[in-house]
């Protein structure tokens, strides 16, 4: 990359602004990240969510940081007894597997694994312990072995959402309770109910209430003053200002650095919600298409701003990839047959052409410039790199051509300089696979034969099909063929006298084909922890 490094500046939601980004500890970066609650597979609001972050801890990694990165699993809560009860399981068994059902679909996603992942059941003496210090700094109150949080005690309660205290209902998971001193107050330890799972306190057996966790668990790991803490844009109330209060009640110099929020996923521009049964889990999108697709079209918009799904933006986001990795594949394989026979001294005597080092720069410098500024993916996936690729056909091309043995091992050296660099920019994205660039094209190929509701003999025998016609010159016949393949997502080109086939757009809308959402199912998880 290129050797000047530029300031980075992220979006805080507290002060609403862009700030340059200062660790506390010079070198060292400490990030929290509201995981998910557990008790079903996880959707794509999740999977918005991991992968900004994941963004975020992989550009921070490539600065040179050194990044604790925290994200807890919610296993004890109100939605996972409900769903353990109606299906007859033990809640933190149902948690515990879509803990691990969460974490292959991160692992498909080409998300980092966190420093961390605790959960709330391995916390309860961490928990317990911070509610304590709360009443005893007489900022929370006990009522028949309930606790709550007296809001009207934190005089900077809103601070970060911006609302009122007087304008603030209980919260989405919290029901009004005549017995709180105000609407707002929260629980901090719910008393156990019959068939729930409990624990011991000094308040008697229960369970800690939703927001605790989080205030409990980052400071166990990164103790009250961290760096980066960050979640959908839906926890900015009334979970992370809930948090705010929390810490501030056991210290009154905790302080996080940077809020940072990622924007919904809407579904044809309407916003996800379970009500609509317009969900669609990642399982479901993973199914049908590449998960490094998925990933593309994630971040295919600034994390900030909403994400509108729709099956042609998947589309989409699948035929990029299959470009960028056929290309890379094309460009691997005419490096090494060309690179054969030649020794390391003549390969280092060779220079990058002017074109290929223009390119590079290019690359280098709106890799640095746009990660910069608050993480602009959607600019490099369209920007420098596409430049890249079609520098590297374009170089193909030429390589075919009769050039000068010297001129010849130039351009092979510089496209193998253009491919190293955009991989560079690709692995920091999260783009690229530890399985070869061949490996995934075959995988991009499945997924197409899936959605087409075709096998790959049927292609091929209906390439032959083709081939006769074209012999018969039964040019109609040709044609529909092709055709009606196209419609399918199923492009054939014509190589010399060969026919190959590749993933394509399909030409008319997959009407029939679109995915089925969450709609009759459970529903999804939550999009906070």
């Amino acid at each position: 990359m290129a050797e000047e490094q530029l300031e980075f500046r992220i979006y805080n939601s507290m002060t609403q602004q862009k700030e340059i980004f200062k660790p506390k500890n010079p070198g060292k970066v400490s990030m929290y990240v509201c995981g998910v609650t557990a008790y079903d597979f996880s959707h794509l609001g999740h999977a918005r969510a991991a992968v900004s972050f994941d963004i975020l801890y992989r550009y921070l990694v490539h600065l040179g940081y050194e990044v604790t990165y925290v994200r807890n699993f919610t296993d004890v809560d109100d939605k996972i007894i409900k769903r353990a009860n109606e299906i007859g399981d033990n809640p933190l068994d149902l948690s515990n597997r879509f803990c691990h059902e969460y974490n292959v679909d991160m692992t498909d996603l080409q998300c980092e694994k966190p420093s961390q992942e605790p959960r709330v059941s391995d916390h309860m003496d961490e928990i317990k312990n911070m509610i304590s210090q709360i009443i005893s700094n007489g900022y929370g109150y006990e009522v028949d072995g309930d606790v709550f949080y007296a809001v009207e005690k934190f005089p900077s309660y809103g601070m970060l959402s911006g609302q009122k205290l007087e304008h603030n209902r209980a919260g989405e998971r919290v029901a009004v309770d005549s017995r709180k001193r105000h609407p707002a107050d929260f629980a901090l330890w719910k008393a156990a109910k019959p068939g729930e799972p409990s624990w011991d306190s000094p308040w008697g057996p229960g369970r800690p209430g939703w927001h605790i966790e989080c205030s409990a668990m980052s400071a166990c790991y990164l103790t009250q003053k961290f760096d980066i803490h960050g979640g959908g844009i839906d926890l900015i109330f009334p979970h992370h200002e809930n948090e705010i209060a929390q810490s501030w009640a056991v210290d009154h110099e905790s302080s996080i650095s940077y809020w940072m929020h990622n924007g919904h996923v809407t579904n044809n521009n309407e916003k996800m919600s379970k009500s609509l049964g317009n969900f669609f889990t990642i399982r479901q999108i993973t199914e049908r298409y590449h998960p490094l697709a998925l990933r593309h079209f994630l971040i295919s918009a600034h994390y900030r701003s909403p994400l509108n799904y729709s099956v042609a933006q998947l589309e989409s986001a699948s035929d990029a990839i299959y470009y960028i990795f056929q290309t890379l594949q094309d460009c691997k394989d005419a490096v090494s047959s060309f690179q054969q026979g030649e020794t390391e001294k003549n390969q280092s005597a060779l220079q990058v052409n002017e074109a290929a080092k223009e390119c590079i720069k290019k690359m280098q410098v709106e890799f640095q410039t746009k990660m910069s500024d608050d993480l602009q993916t959607p600019v490099l996936l369209t920007g420098a790199i596409q430049e890249a690729l079609k520098f590297v056909n374009s170089s193909l091309k030429m390589l075919k051509k009769k050039l000068q043995k010297k001129v010849q091992l130039q351009l092979v050296h510089s496209l193998a300089e253009v491919e190293k660099e955009a991989a560079k920019i690709l692995k920091v994205l999260g783009l690229l696979s530890s399985k070869s660039y061949a490996e995934v094209l075959q995988e991009l190929k499945d997924k197409a034969l899936k959605r087409a509701g075709m096998a790959e003999d049927e292609v091929l025998h209906l390439i032959e099909e083709r081939k006769q016609a074209r012999i018969n010159k039964d040019f109609p016949k040709s044609d529909r063929i092709r055709t009606d393949l196209t419609a399918k997502g199923i492009a054939l080109m014509d190589v010399g006298n060969e026919t190959i086939w590749r993933p394509c757009i399909p030409s008319e809308p997959l009407v029939a084909e679109e995915q089925k959402s969450t709609e009759g199912n459970n529903g999804p998880p939550t999009s906070s922890t």
